[in-house]
């Protein structure tokens, strides 16, 4: 009998696992044979992102313009798989075409690039497993896939998904992540009814569609836990006291699910208790990107922009993702093509022409709508959807190798944006289904700046500067966006922070880097001991010491004017004073994100 191969053996695998769902679905989840157990609706801790920076022109010569001829380059192919995300106009522009062409930078570069769009995020692994299947025994296949682009904060979540089975081949052979083509600048958003915009306590009782688990789903359970608003991770479920969601099939369909009225019957439940009765439910809220958005607006509308990725600016960098053995193994490919991928960032972010030669690229790459369509939804737009409400539709930037050089921590006063967005959202993911993502590979193991570094040691100081976010010294927070309370222990009657505040102080810091886009307002409170005018001054020595730290630990994400401080003293209490757990609630610092 003819033996299987690995790649047979892992659909083997796949089919019997497939199997047992079944199986598992018939005895305990369709509750036919054994009681469903319930999953009770959670809390979700703030989440703040790091700064990214605005998409400022950068000093370099326009380049020519690629053809449309494909290039006669003596490599092998390298093939990508993409979504259809304008963060990737500098990769459209560098290669020329969906294959790449003569005069483009990936051809000056030497790189024999193959892009495909590919909007099943489980094709993507079943791809880069494929190829890195075949590989081991095989290096020149041409199964599979070498790269993926997706969204940087739910890396964790897909490669929790492929790593455990790469590794089955070596520990040589996981997916690892090593450069980013850019980010989500507005256009991934969370869309919802206009009265959870005005007061985010009504959103409770929500149904959202969305991609379950990935950037955009991030972005709704990141809101909830800025408004105290717990998230339902059931989505068999309704609780009325929660954002529910409906599992949609990709970011289009989630929109889809809202054009449509898609609508179930749920069983309801309270505080993690079924009660006994079920209501009809129809989504209201969409968690999508564009074009999802503007199918939102344009078939339906009704919804707004809760918040995006313009507030929550450093969410969701475009990471690439390839094998870690074929890399290695082409380290000089790797390295032309993420040179290729730099110097086309560059030319987008600089030049008009470059910038629409990029959309006229993209609109054959994705094969959807035209050049003017994509060249409008990069920059962003505001527009009248189908029921005259006002919406904003679209934003994206690219990233070239000073941004990258930045967003990897390796700049002077940078912080590593990429490995703190992959953990943060790891950790959510994790705690919200600890069934489905019990853990995650660590970050250290699968971002691997070597490559970035060796192209950056060799431009030397041809490297156009990274882009900076900038904020106005006098201007105050005038549409706050989420307000939480942070229990930063400080030695008595001191603005000094004790040791227990070290591992707080930490992830305030990671989330505050993550809403990059957001305005800092640190307040200071006291309890009632000791006299009012001292408490007000400790107060505000205590909020400073905050900010002192953040903007010391990191320059670059907390530049002059994101931070400002105001002092309460006892004046606004919490809970009574009367008490020792109440007075210990008073003694906390505020933090208010807005712009």
């Amino acid at each position: 009998m003819k033996k299987l191969t690995p790649l047979g053996r892992l659909f083997l695998v796949l089919a019997i696992i497939g199997s047992l769902f079944g199986l598992k679905w018939l005895i305990m989840d369709s509750g036919y044979v054994m009681q469903k157990q319930t999953i009770a609706s959670q809390d979700v801790d703030k989440i703040d992102l790091p700064d990214a920076a605005k998409n400022t022109n950068t000093n370099v010569g326009l380049a020519n313009m690629p053809s449309e001829t494909p290039a006669t380059i003596n490599q092998p192919e390298v093939r990508w798989l993409h979504w259809a995300w304008n963060a990737q106009m500098g990769l459209m522009f560098a290669n020329g075409g969906t294959t790449t062409t003569e005069g483009s930078l990936m051809a000056k570069n030497n790189v024999k690039l193959k892009l495909t769009r590919q909007d099943d995020v489980s094709k993507m692994q079943q791809d880069l497993i494929k190829f890195a299947s075949e590989y081991k025994s095989n290096p020149a296949t041409d199964q599979g896939t070498h790269f993926v682009s997706i969204m940087g904060d739910g890396g964790a979540a897909f490669l929790a998904g492929i790593n455990p089975e790469l590794a089955k081949l070596g520990p040589e052979y996981i997916a690892q992540i090593v450069y980013t083509c850019g980010k989500s600048l507005g256009e991934d958003k969370f869309m919802g009814l206009p009265a959870w915009k005005e007061n985010p306590q009504t959103a409770k009782g929500g149904l959202t569609a969305a991609y379950l688990r990935d950037g955009d789903w991030n972005i709704v359970v990141k809101w909830c836990g800025d408004n105290n608003i717990r998230v339902n991770p059931d989505e068999t479920t309704f609780d009325p006291d929660a954002m529910n969601f409906v599992a949609a099939n990709d970011y289009l369909d989630a929109a889809e699910k809202y054009i449509s009225g898609y609508s179930e019957d749920r069983e309801v439940v309270q505080n993690g208790k079924r009660m006994g009765k079920k209501q009809k439910v129809t989504v209201n809220g969409v968690a999508t990107w564009t074009p999802g958005d503007v199918n939102v607006a344009e078939k339906k509308g009704g919804l707004v922009s809760i918040v995006s990725t313009k507030e929550y600016r450093s969410q969701m960098p475009c990471v690439v993702i390839g094998i870690k053995k074929w890399m290695q193994d082409n380290r000089s490919t790797v390295e032309n093509m993420i040179k290729a991928i730099g110097e086309g960032g560059d030319q987008v972010k600089a030049h008009p022409e470059a910038l629409a030669k990029g959309a006229e690229i993209s609109a054959k790459a994705y094969n959807e709508a035209d050049k003017a369509y994509w060249l409008k939804y990069y920059k962003g737009v505001q527009v009248a959807d189908k029921q005259g409400m006002v919406v904003e539709l679209g934003g994206s930037a690219v990233h070239n190798l000073g941004d990258n050089m930045e967003i990897f921590g390796l700049n002077s006063g940078s912080t590593n944006v990429v490995k703190i967005v992959y953990e943060k959202f790891g950790d959510l993911v994790s705690k919200l289904y600890p069934k489905l993502v019990p853990n995650y590979p660590k970050a250290d193991e699968v971002i691997d700046v070597s490559y970035l570094k060796n192209v950056a040691s060799k431009a030397g100081n041809n490297i156009a500067s990274a882009d900076k976010v900038t904020f106005n010294n006098d201007a105050n927070i005038k549409e706050k966006v989420s307000e939480r309370s942070w229990s930063i222990e400080f030695e008595t009657g001191k603005a000094a922070f004790t040791p227990q505040a070290a591992k707080v102080m930490e992830e305030l810091f990671d989330d505050l880097i993550v809403a990059s886009n957001l305005r800092v307002e640190i307040q200071g409170h006291t309890d009632n001991v000791g006299d009012a005018n001292a408490n007000m001054s400790l107060s505000e020595q205590r909020a400073f010491a905050v900010k002192d730290w953040l903007e010391k630990k990191s320059p670059n994400n907390f530049p002059d004017g994101r931070i400002s401080v105001l002092s309460f003293g006892q004046t606004k209490p919490i809970a009574p004073n009367s008490t020792l757990e109440g007075r210990a609630k008073n003694r906390r610092v505020a933090i208010v994100l807005g712009k």
